[in-house]
C-alpha cells in the first residue's frame, strides 16, 4: 500500500505540489483567523444561573430558591453534573455540559427548562442566566480618573453611559461595574407621624410604587382635530417624590414630605474597590465572549474607549490597570521567536547531516507546510494560538523532518545499491 502510494506521488508530481501549495494556502489563512491568546482556556462548559433575593439567610435560599431549581434543572440533555450555592439573599446553581456541547446550545435548553421552574419559585423571584463567558474571560479592567467628581456621579457615568458603550463591542460579553455609590432615592419614614396620620409602611410603598408610573390614554377630536392624552408619571427629582400623596387627614392631603424626609443616598455596598492605595475608584471588567480572540477584542475595547472618551465629562480619562494583551503579545513573541530558532537550528543540522542541500531544501520545506497545516487542525478543534499549543508544535518539529531524513537516506541507499549492480566496471 505504501510503495503504491509512494508510486502514485511520483508519478503525478504536480498533482502533489499542486496540493502542497494549496494546503499551505489555507494553512496561511488559518494562522491569520486563529484565535490569539496567552493561556488555553481550560474552564468546564458551564451556564450559570444567578437569582437575587434580598434580605433572606443562605436556609431560606436554599430551600426556595436553590433546590427548586437545580431539581427542575436536572434531566437536560448533556449535562455532566449539577452544583448549587446558596448566600445571604443570593442563589448560584451551575449547570456543568459535557465538553462537546455547543455553549449556545446549552444556555438554549436552559433557558428553556427555567420557564418551567419559576413558576415554583417565590413572587417576583426572577432567575437570570449568567454571561456567556467563561472563567479567563476577564481580558481588560479599568478605572475612571476623574478629578473632582464624586463617587456616586462616577458610578452612574459608568453604568449608563460608558458600559452601554463597550458593550457594543464584538466579543464582549458583558462589562461588570464595581466601585462607587450606585444612587438612589431614600425615604426616611418618620414613625411617630406613621401613627399620627393612620398610614401604614405598606400604604407608603405601594403608594409610591403606584405614582412612579407613566398611564396611557386615549384619542379624543376636537375642532377637526386629534389629541392623544397620556399621564405622565415618572420622578425626576426629589421634589416629584415629596410631592406624592398617601392619604387624607381631615379633608387635607398628606403627602411623603409630611411623613419622613427624602435623600439623595447610595445603595448599601459590600465591599470598596481601591487603587494603590491612592483612594476609592470606579470601573468596570471587560469579559469577553466565548471563544473569541483575546488580543482582538482588546484592541477593538481600546479603539472602542477613544470614541466613548470624547463623551465623558471634561478631565476624566480612562485608566487600564489589568490588560492581557501585554501578556499575550510577550508569550506569543517568545514562542515564536523559539519556533523561528529551532526551524533555523532543525535546518541547519539537517544540511550538514546530508550534505546535499537539494535533499536538505525538500526536507526544510516540510517545516512551514507542516506547522501551518497543524492551525488548520486547531480552527477545527476550536483551539486558540497559546503557550500550549505553539509549545507544542515547536517539540514537533524535530519530528516533523525525521521522516524526510529517513526517507532521503532511504533514496541514497537504494540509488547505490543500484549503481552498484548497473555499473559497467562489472
Amino acid at each position: 500500500m505504501v510503495q503504491q502510494l509512494i508510486g502514485l506521488s511520483l508519478r503525478n508530481r504536480y498533482v502533489v505540489l499542486v496540493a502542497a501549495l494549496g494546503l499551505f494556502a489555507w494553512g496561511v489563512f488559518a494562522v491569520r483567523q486563529n484565535p490569539i491568546d496567552a493561556i488555553p482556556d481550560l474552564s468546564e462548559n458551564q451556564v450559570i444561573v444567578f437569582t437575587e433575593w434580598m434580605g433572606r439567610s443562605p436556609q431560606i435560599m436554599e430551600d426556595q430558591v436553590t433546590f427548586p431549581l437545580v431539581s427542575n434543572l436536572q434531566g437536560i440533555p448533556k449535562v455532566k453534573n449539577i452544583r448549587g450555592a446558596s448566600m445571604f439573599g443570593m442563589s448560584f446553581v451551575y449547570i456543568i455540559f459535557d465538553d462537546n456541547t455547543d455553549v449556545y446550545w446549552a444556555r438554549t435548553r436552559v433557558l428553556e427548562r427555567l420557564s418551567y421552574a419559576q413558576r415554583l419559585l417565590p413572587q417576583n423571584v426572577t432567575p437570570t442566566i449568567g454571561p456567556d463567558g467563561t472563567g479567563v474571560g476577564h481580558v481588560l479592567w479599568y478605572t475612571l480618573d476623574a478629578p473632582g467628581i464624586d463617587l456616586g456621579e462616577q458610578r452612574a457615568l459608568q453604568d449608563w453611559y460608558i458600559k452601554f458603550g463597550l458593550q457594543t463591542v464584538p466579543g464582549v460579553a458583558e462589562i461588570a461595574s464595581f466601585g462607587g455609590f450606585e444612587k438612589q432615592y431614600q425615604l426616611v419614614v418618620d414613625p411617630i407621624r406613621l401613627q399620627f396620620y393612620n398610614i401604614s409602611l405598606m400604604d407608603v410603598m405601594n403608594k409610591v410604587k403606584a405614582n412612579n408610573n407613566d398611564v396611557g390614554g386615549r384619542k379624543f377630536e376636537m375642532s377637526d382635530m386629534a389629541y392623544i392624552i397620556r399621564g405622565l408619571g415618572y420622578i425626576k427629582n426629589k421634589e416629584d417624590l415629596e410631592g406624592i400623596a398617601l392619604a387624607n387627614y381631615k379633608g387635607i392631603p398628606v403627602r411623603v414630605k409630611d411623613i419622613g424626609t427624602v435623600q439623595m443616598g447610595g445603595d448599601l455596598r459590600l465591599g470598596i474597590f481601591d487603587r494603590n492605595g491612592e483612594g476609592e475608584v470606579v470601573g468596570g471588567i471587560v469579559v469577553m465572549r466565548y471563544g473569541e480572540n483575546a488580543d482582538k477584542v482588546i484592541t477593538s475595547v481600546k479603539e472602542k474607549m477613544k470614541e466613548v472618551e470624547k463623551g465623558l465629562p471634561e478631565g476624566v480619562h480612562f485608566r487600564i490597570v489589568y490588560d492581557r494583551s501585554s501578556l499575550i503579545e510577550a508569550a506569543i513573541a517568545n514562542i515564536k521567536g523559539k519556533l523561528g530558532e529551532e526551524m533555523l537550528a532543525v535546518s541547519l543540522i539537517v544540511i550538514l547531516f546530508l550534505f546535499h542541500w537539494r535533499s536538505a531544501l525538500s526536507i526544510i520545506i516540510q517545516i512551514p507546510i507542516t506547522i501551518t497545516i497543524s492551525f488548520i487542525l486547531l480552527n477545527a478543534f476550536g483551539l486558540s494560538s497559546n503557550i500550549m499549543s505553539l509549545t507544542g508544535i515547536a517539540l514537533a518539529i524535530g519530528v516533523i523532518v525525521d521522516n524526510g531524513i529517513i526517507m532521503a537516506e532511504n533514496s541514497y541507499r537504494n540509488l547505490a545499491e543500484w549503481q552498484a549492480k548497473h555499473s559497467p566496471n562489472k
